[in-house]
């Protein structure tokens, strides 16, 4: 008679229960509904006219980061100890590749609006095909073109000649951001920018790739390189903005090509902040306590994915916003 054997299972560490997920969450509703405000602000608001806005926008901010840095200080902790099983560990793989699919879903919705602007509502308002048939009769003398230096409303005389949709006044910029525009190629900040944010991809890798052969040394100098060009994109992102705002009259209120090309870089710009405060933590981590070894470093190894998510943002970004 065969002996059977039992086979072991690996034990599965649960965590006690905790309110960090609805404190997250609170603060990041906190941080959304202050950031719409701030938008409405800037667009419709009355100048010098007392608001709260931003202090709902900050206030949610430090709520959000104060939580998560209690909650991932926890799991620090719990992984330190041993706490943590393979099983978990794979949750957390699993965990972070959904995490990152929400925001591939985030963007393709802006780019997709952007999609729409473009090749469908901007040629519909011209007066093109049979949904832009009685256009012309509401927008006179409007001709599309992108990026788009007349609005709508402008074409028809202002606000007073804007038949529908009087919902506050639009002026378009004098220069657009587009390579097109640009007098010399090298005073174009975008693409410093893009060989910014694709060399950090490059420095994060050979950071990893230092930490897999358990090279700390090799890992700490690359990834602290890394940190400081995310750091000199995100400067270059502000002057780029005060350009946009003070030379060229781009903002908020320059129609949909303004509206567009704030969302889109605005938000992957609060995108790079996170990748880099990600990875300056697994930097301190390294430099301050010694964690991370070659075959369990996934708190490093998570802000790589990201930070290449990032990266892969902006290079459509840079095509469909910059260049085309």
């Amino acid at each position: 008679m065969a002996t059977q054997e039992t086979a072991a299972h690996e034990e599965y560490y649960v965590p006690e229960k905790s309110g960090m997920a609805v404190s997250a969450t609170i603060g990041l509703v906190m941080s959304i509904f202050g950031a719409a405000n701030v938008l409405n602000d800037m667009t419709f608001g009355e100048p010098g006219a007392e608001s709260n806005s931003w202090t709902i926008l900050i206030a949610g901010l430090f709520w959000f980061v104060g939580t998560l840095f209690v909650w991932f200080r926890s799991t620090i902790r719990e992984n330190l100890a041993g706490m943590n099983s393979g099983q978990l560990k794979k949750s957390y793989v699993l965990g972070m590749f959904w995490f990152i699919f929400s925001e591939v879903m985030f963007f393709f919705a802006f780019f997709g609006a952007l999609f729409y602007v473009r090749v469908l509502v901007g040629p519909w308002l011209a007066g093109e095909g049979e949904a832009g048939a009685m256009n012309h009769l509401l927008w006179g003398g409007f001709e599309f073109n992108w990026p788009m230096m007349q609005t709508p409303q402008e074409a028809v005389g202002g606000v007073a000649g804007q038949a529908i949709a009087n919902n506050g006044e639009f002026v378009s910029p004098g220069t657009s951001m587009a390579f097109s525009e640009v007098q010399h190629w090298y005073h174009w900040l975008p693409l410093w920018n893009t060989i910014i944010l694709l060399s950090s991809s490059v420095t994060v890798h050979i950071a990893h790739l230092g930490l897999l052969k358990g090279d700390r040394k090799q890992f700490n100098l690359w990834l602290g390189i890394t940190v400081a060009l995310a750091m000199i994109f995100l400067y270059i992102q502000y002057v780029e903005y005060y350009e946009a705002y003070a030379h060229f009259g781009l903002t908020l209120n320059s129609g949909i090509y303004g509206s567009t090309f704030f969302m889109l870089t605005g938000f992957h710009g609060f995108h790079v902040a996170m990748g880099m405060t990600m990875l300056l933590i697994q930097l301190i981590r390294s430099l301050r306590h010694g964690h991370f070894t070659s075959d369990d470093h996934f708190g490093f190894e998570a802000s790589s994915w990201y930070w290449h998510f990032v990266d892969v943002v902006w290079v459509g970004l840079f095509l469909f916003v910059y260049i085309l």
